[in-house]
């Protein structure tokens, strides 16, 4: 799941200046992205024109935007802060000012955007805390590093550090307490593109099902009844070796893991694909086998309407997916929701998704996350 390293510049001299800086982080995290670092808050004259001293920092966001979809949500932050649209050209005091200045190591000249951001290197209230997040920042046309920048830069402006911290909203978000999420789903209910985000939001562990690697995967799907035994039976070891593997096996490094699946997703299936008589003895095994794993401290079921899911099935086209029917996925989710009541468990989230793209609408993602840690 790609994501884009963006650094902005955020400044304000109107006001409570501090205020209007933590408003706009927070705005940031909800509407743009993942924030990673944060510098500290620099006050500095104002430039070009007689105002305010300035409030300054910068952030360093990770997101899924492009870098025009980036500007417009910065645009519009400002607008919902209260910044009016100023009259030509003229620098003037302002609520809340939100410049991009770096995008990857791309360059962009076009009318209405410009990265890297073209005045950055004449202006100390942007390079110094740029280099207090990261000093080895290359400026992609210069060649040359932040560090060597704010040596040589014509500012001789005198900016003064503030002792007060911004807050990153991320720390909102504690999955510091939590050792094992299991998310659970669908075929189609997005566990992967969750997993994914809460990994590289969070840095937590990540373990994903190795489904790709299952012959009998394909073969499953044209003859059901042949291949639904050694299927069933295959992703039982596998799941069973590698949870073992990825929970037992705890990352000092990462205090979190997250896996796209959980082991009773064995059983699910196998009682929607198996004989009574291969039911039987696939359950013997499975609760043998079972007793030696991790139990996830949350549960998170995302549960999708079919539809849904099978729009969401045929935008990935997997060719061995292509004949899975509606009456099938509805079995699968009967499946999950008997397994879930009969738990008595409050470590089980279920969170209804239909209306959800978690992926494209970061509110959406945010939602899902708030649901997860209640």
């Amino acid at each position: 799941m790609e994501s884009n390293t963006l650094y902005l510049s955020l400044g304000s001299n109107l006001g409570n200046r501090f205020e209007h800086l933590q408003a706009a982080v927070d705005a940031i995290f909800e509407q743009l992205g993942a924030i990673g670092e944060i510098s500290s808050a620099y006050e500095t004259p104002a430039l070009g024109f007689e105002g305010s001293d300035f409030l300054n920092c910068v952030l360093e966001v990770s997101t899924q935007l492009t870098a025009a979809k980036a500007l417009k949500t910065c645009l519009n932050i400002e607008k919902q802060q209260g910044r009016k649209l100023k009259k030509g050209d003229a620098y003037e005091s302002r609520i809340i000012d939100i410049d991009i200045l770096l995008y990857n190591d791309e360059v962009i000249d076009k009318r209405d955007l410009q990265v890297p951001h073209p005045r950055m290197v004449d202006r100390k209230f942007v390079l110094q805390p740029l280099a207090e997040i990261n000093s080895e920042i290359i400026h992609p046309v210069l060649k040359t590093s932040v560090i060597r920048l704010l040596a040589h830069t014509n500012d001789e402006s005198t900016i003064i550090k503030q002792l007060k911290w911004l807050r990153n909203p991320q720390t909102s978000y504690d999955f510091s307490k939590i050792n094992y999420i299991a998310i659970e789903g669908n075929i189609g209910a997005g566990k992967t593109s969750l997993a994914h985000l809460i990994s590289r939001d969070f840095n937590t562990k990540l373990s994903l099902e190795r489904f790709k690697d299952n012959p009998f995967l394909p073969k499953f799907y044209e003859d059901q009844q042949r291949y639904a035994f050694p299927l069933e039976m295959s992703f039982l070891a596998d799941r069973y070796q590698q949870l073992l593997e990825d929970i037992n096996q705890f990352d000092l490094f990462k205090h979190c893991v997250v896996a796209d699946y959980d082991a009773y997703k064995s059983l699910i299936f196998a009682k929607v694909t198996l004989q009574p008589e291969e039911f039987n003895l696939y359950k013997k095994l499975f609760h043998l086998m079972h007793k030696e794993l991790a139990k996830p401290d949350v549960y998170v079921y995302l549960y999708q309407n079919t539809d849904r899911l099978l729009e969401n099935i045929k935008k990935r086209g997997r060719k061995y997916e292509k004949s899975i029917k509606a009456g099938y996925l509805r079995k699968i989710n009967d499946g999950y929701l008997e397994y879930i009541k009969n738990q008595h468990s409050d470590t089980i989230k279920i969170i209804d998704i239909s209306e959800m793209d978690f992926v494209k609408n970061r509110a959406d993602y945010l939602s899902v996350l708030r649901q997860i840690l209640k």
